[in-house]
């Protein structure tokens, strides 16, 4: 390996050991990911860095964004040492390579975050949701009728009652309560 590095200039040299530390580090994080190992960071490494709400599954500051953005900027200045004269734009372009592989990462998660998503429906999540009478519901749960809801870009028919007057259709109302899989709506 000395051999390979003798006569090279010290800042390729360094984009080089960057790059290769990182891809093995990057390859090992990989096989453990698909692997099954829990910690595909290795060690947990991941700061607090407070994204003020936003609903991230993974952390802002961790190992593997350092790994990624490294990876990225080793081997943006390896391959482009020699076609780009400029050290500070070549270091330039290495870290906005570098910042791109950690957004490609961001996105990429993202992506399969989706295909973990619970789209089971359960009417438990309708408390609170409006919909509109589509079979007439009785007043004081005399009977039962029919609403129709939106939720989750989804429509669905469910049993309801009221405890108040009779509601017809096309009335709008707000699920209140369910019990017994039947909803408890009140007129908006």
């Amino acid at each position: 390996m000395n051999a390979f590095f003798e006569g090279m200039p010290s800042l390729l040299q360094g984009f080089w050991w960057v790059a290769i530390i990182t891809s093995v580090i990057f390859l090992i994080q990989t096989v453990l990911t698909f692997a099954g190992g829990h910690g595909a960071d290795g060690i947990n490494a991941d700061f607090d860095g407070d994204l003020s709400g936003a609903d991230a599954p993974f952390q802002m500051f961790s190992l593997r964004n350092l790994i990624n953005f490294l990876m990225g900027f080793g081997w943006t200045g390896v391959a482009f040492y020699r076609s780009i004269e400029s050290k500070a734009l070549l270091t330039a372009l290495a870290v906005a390579v570098g910042i791109f592989f950690v957004l490609l990462f961001f996105f990429v998660i993202r992506q399969l975050m989706k295909l973990t998503e619970d789209n089971t429906f359960k009417a438990e999540r309708l408390i609170g949701k409006s919909g509109s009478v589509y079979l007439t519901i009785p007043e004081h749960r005399s009977g039962v009728g029919k609403i129709q809801i939106s939720y989750n870009n989804t429509s669905h028919e469910l049993l309801a009652v009221t405890e108040g007057e009779r509601l017809v259709s096309g009335t709008r109302v707000k699920v209140l309560d369910i019990e017994d899989r039947v909803l408890i709506v009140t007129k908006l």
